[in-house]
This record gives structure tokens, sequence and C-alpha cells, in this order.
């Protein structure tokens, strides 16, 4: 019997959109061996020179330009791609995404990102009889996702799914399933033995991540008045893909003591975090969804305007996190997760939060049973 196929697909405007559709490829995996998997992120897979171009023009925009980024959010909030729109981005972009389909038929397509989600709702809508399920990968509902064409969309929480009701979708064409994270996510490791597994020191451990494209700048002052508590507070620093921000914190001696590491891309963030008493992180839906699972209290810098807004205000809303405002915010946690105590007691009661929230499973479960 032939496994059945789920093609997925994204792009790279950010890494959390990617994430999402290889978390719930390996959930799928994790949970069904009948299951195989494509993820492609479709646009630089149709357009190998102009897709790397367009990605670091937006990833340049995003780091000079946010309120720009977030301007053109707001000014589109409301709109669903109409069909010129559709059309233009089918002939500049995705051009040839029916014989990719065709090619690998799939029995379902997940999209997460709008971007691939309106080219093959426009396909649909001329006739491609494949199931179309859309995975929003935030904590809010922009009006791009929205499509009439969507069999069934994935959301993360019931704000989400009341913003799509809001627009006309059929409450029964919403399954409130969480943002999926890796299987790696989906249990917690003993505090002392990841540390160990690590080679981190046994002390109160701070992981400070910048997402997937490391939007981190050393000379920021609240990253360099951590410094300052490398003697009592082990620092945990992950520029992810940004290696000039790694190699510009590695010279500086700020930086240079044997409580501080500082990574570039690593697939370890899993155990970190199992590893950590405190995430400080900018408010990605991706990166947030993996500190809920894990239970770990997260400090967050610098939005981006939009959908990191709008996760931001969910995360402190629920209870799992804070606005990192000032040195006093860093001085109150650092000094808080030295009491062995009261930091356990904390890190239980997020657990216990998130437990009762989130399912890790659930996405991929969701997406099984929609298969059946």
């Amino acid at each position: 019997m032939r496994k059945k196929r789920v093609l997925l697909l994204s792009e790279g405007f950010g890494s959390g959109h990617t994430q999402a559709a290889y978390a719930l490829a390996a959930g799928l995996r994790q949970l069904s061996p009948d299951v195989q998997t494509r993820v492609l992120e479709l646009g630089k897979f149709l357009n190998p020179v102009l897709g790397p171009l367009i990605m670091s023009a937006y990833r340049k925009t995003v780091g000079k330009q946010p309120k720009l980024v977030g301007m053109m959010y707001r000014t589109n909030y409301k709109r669903s791609f109409n069909r010129f729109a559709q059309l233009a981005i089918h002939r500049i972009f995705y051009t040839q995404t029916e014989q990719v389909i065709q090619q690998l038929r799939p029995e379902i397509i997940v999209c997460t990102h709008p971007g691939p989600n309106t080219a093959v709702a426009r396909l649909k809508r001329l006739g491609l009889d494949v199931p179309l399920y859309t995975l929003i990968t935030d904590y809010d509902a922009h009006g791009t996702w929205a499509s009439p064409e969507v069999n069934h969309y994935l959301v993360s929480t019931p704000v989400v799914k009341r913003k799509l009701m809001d627009r006309g979708i059929p409450s029964g064409r919403i399954e409130v399933t969480g943002i999926p994270v890796h299987p790696q996510f989906w249990e917690s490791q003993d505090q002392v033995q990841a540390r160990s597994g690590l080679g981190l020191r046994n002390l109160p451990t701070v992981l400070v991540m910048g997402g997937g494209w490391g939007l981190m700048e050393e000379e920021d002052e609240l990253f360099t008045y951590m410094t300052r508590w490398r003697e009592e507070v082990q620092l945990i620093f992950c520029t992810g893909t940004n290696e000039k921000s790694r190699e510009s914190m590695l010279a500086d001696e700020r930086f240079n003591h044997p409580n501080i590491q500082v990574l570039g891309f690593t697939r370890e963030i899993s155990k970190l975090m199992d590893a950590s008493d405190l995430l400080v992180t900018k408010p990605g839906g991706m990166t947030c969804t993996e500190g809920m699972s894990k239970g770990i209290p997260m400090l967050f810098y610098k939005p981006i305007p939009g959908q990191e807004e709008e996760n931001l205000d969910y995360f402190v809303g629920s209870g799992f996190g804070e606005m990192l405002q000032s040195a006093a915010t860093i001085d109150r946690w650092f000094q808080l997760i030295q009491e062995p105590y009261s930091s356990g007691r904390r890190r239980q009661r997020l657990q216990s939060k998130s437990s009762q929230q989130y399912d890790p499973q659930e996405c991929p479960s969701a997406v099984l049973r929609l298969m059946r």
C-alpha cells in the first residue's frame, strides 16, 4: 500500500513558517509511519535565483526598517488577496506550482505561509482536486491567510478562530490545534542532566535567542548589561544564522567568560530550554510556542511591529512571560532564578498551565484525523 503523501508548502520570510512545516512533518511521521512528508519553500524552490534575493531584501528591511514592515502588515490587515493579486503572485512566483503538485501527487497540501496558500487556492478554484489545509503560524489572523478555497484552518488559539469567523469563515472549517513543535519539544529532560549533556555548568541559566535569523545586536545595552551577571548566572546567546553577530560578540571581551557561550545555528534548542531557567527572546510564534511547551518563563524584547506584537500580547496576557523593559527587569529576573525553590515552583506552574492550554501533539493528530 502506498504511503499517504503530505506536501507542506512554506516560505522563508522569517524562519517560523518553515520551522512549523518541518515540525508538523516530524509530528506526522512520529504518530503515523504510513505518512510520507515533503517540505518545500515553494517560491525559493521554483525561483532559485530570484527567491533568495527577495528573502535577503526582506531580511534587511526587517532589521533596518521594522516600522515599515509593521505599516505594511496593518495596511493590508483585513484584506484577502483578490483575484488580480492572486494572478500576479502566480505569474511572478508560482507559475510551476501545478506541475510540482502533479509530480509529487500528495493526498493533502498544508500551507504554513500565505504565499503558497494563495497559489494553491487559485489552482483549486481552477479545478485542482487536492484538499488544502492552512496552518496559521502566529497568534493573529492576517487577512492574507483567508481564502474560500481552503478546506480547513489549523489555528493557535480560540481568539484566532474568532477572527477568522469574523471574516466569514464557518466555524466547522476552523480547528484550534496550537502551532506544532518538533517532537523533541514534546517532553522535557531533567535540568541537571540537560546541563551535563550540553557541557554546561550547573548554574542558574539564561538562554537568549534572536530568532532563526539571529536579529540580535551585541551592542544592545540590555545584552551587554546581562554580562554584568556572568559570575552568578550562566548566559547562552544563540545568534541563529547571523554569523556576523556571533563573530562580533566573540570579539567583545564582555562576552568572553567561562559562564558565557555564544552559539550560532544549533539543533539543540530543546535541550537548551530544558537546561535553562529563563528564556529571553523576540516574540516569534514558533520560539514562543516551543518555550510554552517547555514551561519556561520568557522575557520578550523588540517585537517586530505586526504579528510579533500580537504574539507578545498573547503570551504576556496568558502569564507565560513579560516585556523586557529595562535593566531593572533583568536584575529582578536574574535574582529570582537564583532562588532554586521559587524558580522550580514557577517552572512547575508554567508547565501545568501549558499542559492545560496546549497539547504539542494536537496539530499532527488533527491532520491525521482530517486525512481519514
